[in-house]
């Protein structure tokens, strides 16, 4: 049951860009985790970049140990 929570600055994706971006997700994780569509869900919230410390101090930095693709830049 994996889920995908992303989270990045807004952008202005149409319904069709986001189900695009939904869908290459998912396929990706069926490859790679042998799981099936109807288990993978995927969430896409726009955060503000004036809030974006909010998500570092919260959910990067604890974690940075457990990221399997670190980012490159620190805050």
């Amino acid at each position: 049951m994996p889920h995908v929570d992303i989270k990045c600055f807004p952008r202005e994706l149409s319904d069709e860009q986001k189900t695009a971006l939904a869908a290459d997700i998912t396929e990706v994780l069926i490859r790679h985790l042998n799981t099936k569509d109807r288990a993978v869900s995927v969430a896409l919230n726009q955060v503000q970049e004036s809030d974006w410390q909010q998500v570092w101090d919260g959910e990067i930095a604890p974690k940075m140990d457990e990221l399997i693709k670190k980012p490159g830049y620190s805050m």
